[in-house]
């Protein structure tokens, strides 16, 4: 990120057009000790001399301020799990009005803010009381909508909707999120595969499996998600319950989502326990949490998403997402909320006393406690 620096251009810019002090101020018009104030940071030129400099020096008033309201793809990476690490490590507070500066200087640069609004949703459950935890989540709502009115791009728009959309529902908005979705699914073109298609008949074969691997690897993990979502809509039918979770297991097994997507495949056990839990089959529940207690423990960390033996073209393009391969919250966050998910978690209130869940969690609080030393 660049700061305004204006004294140091004027330096190296004069320094390259061979001019003294003296000589600037003259064509300026102002004292040569205007002139060694304005190099040595004692004091700024007028305003109404900045075009008048960044046109002698032939460059732009940006470059004369050593500013630019843009971000590289690289920067924004960097400065996001930079953020997100002091989510978890400084105060809440001083973090957030970290970010909120961050947003006030560079509001222009559209990939930045739609970033910043992902951090924002990724720890607004930090924040200390409800009513701030909701105004966070307005403040993301508000993001996504300056992004997609005023950005122009065709993708962030698109995940501008989306992540708006997810936020209306945290916010117990499902009106909102029906206006802006609407309200049911349409076909749509395939245009991942027609990409692959291109690149085949160009000869390129290796591009074509890989765009082909990233659209699979894509809608495998959105089917596995829908899975999950509509395990819980059918909890209160255990018959039908079963038959998700089988299929959702077997489906895992096969694609060896516990490695691809650890991430998923402990949401499905976690929801497999609730919906034992609430029909009141504690031993099945109990099960459920161990599985996804083991895969808390040894599948998710060090987070980092890759490819398999199968999917074995898609690391360049992990790599080269928004936010890289790494997690988008901290460690110690992600542990923080595993342990919350079973031990403060008030729909497993019932199991506290069972001997099987308290070694649950007792097994999960150690591997906490170990990884931390």
């Amino acid at each position: 990120m660049k700061e305004i620096n204006i004294a140091m251009t004027i330096i190296n810019k004069r320094r390259e057009k061979g001019i003294t002090q003296g000589e600037l101020a003259e064509y300026m018009g102002v004292s040569k000790a205007s002139v060694s104030k304005w190099e040595t940071g004692q004091s700024y030129p007028d305003i109404t001399f900045i075009p008048q400099l960044a046109a002698y020096f032939n460059i732009s008033i940006d470059e004369l301020m050593g500013y630019s309201p843009q971000m590289t793809k690289e920067d924004i990476k960097k400065l996001y799990h930079k953020l997100a690490s002091q989510f978890a490590n400084k105060p809440f507070e001083d973090t957030l009005a970290e970010c909120r500066s961050v947003i006030k200087k560079y509001y222009s640069c559209f990939p930045l803010l739609l970033q910043m609004a992902i951090l924002f949703l990724n720890h607004h459950m930090l924040a200390k009381s409800d009513d701030e935890k909701e105004a966070i989540l307005r403040e993301v709502a508000e993001l996504c909508i300056r992004v997609k009115t005023e950005s122009g791009d065709v993708w962030l728009t698109k995940d501008a909707i989306s992540l708006q959309a997810y936020c209306c529902l945290i916010l117990k908005e499902p009106q909102s999120v029906l206006d802006m979705l609407g309200e049911t699914i349409r076909p749509t073109m395939q245009g991942d595969s027609l990409i692959s298609q291109a690149y085949q008949i160009m000869g390129d074969i290796s591009k074509a499996k890989e765009i082909t691997q990233i659209n699979l690897l894509i809608h495998l993990n959105s089917s596995f998600s829908a899975m999950v979502s509509y395990l819980q809509l059918c909890s209160d039918n255990l018959e039908k319950a079963e038959e998700i979770i089988n299929r959702s297991v077997s489906f895992a097994d096969i694609y060896n989502m516990e490695k691809l997507n650890p991430n998923a495949v402990a949401s499905l056990y976690f929801t497999g326990a609730y919906m034992y839990n609430v029909n009141g089959d504690s031993e099945k529940a109990i099960d459920m949490l161990e599985k996804y207690v083991d895969v808390c423990i040894e599948s998710f960390f060090p987070y980092s998403v890759h490819g398999d033996s199968f999917f074995d073209s898609i690391d360049d393009w992990l790599s080269d997402l928004d936010l890289g391969s790494g997690a988008p919250r901290s460690e110690k966050i992600i542990k923080e909320s595993m342990m919350q998910d079973v031990l403060m978690n008030p729909l497993f209130k019932g199991l506290s006393e069972d001997p099987r869940y308290k070694r649950i969690l007792e097994k999960l609080k150690n591997f906490i406690k170990e990884s931390e030393n």
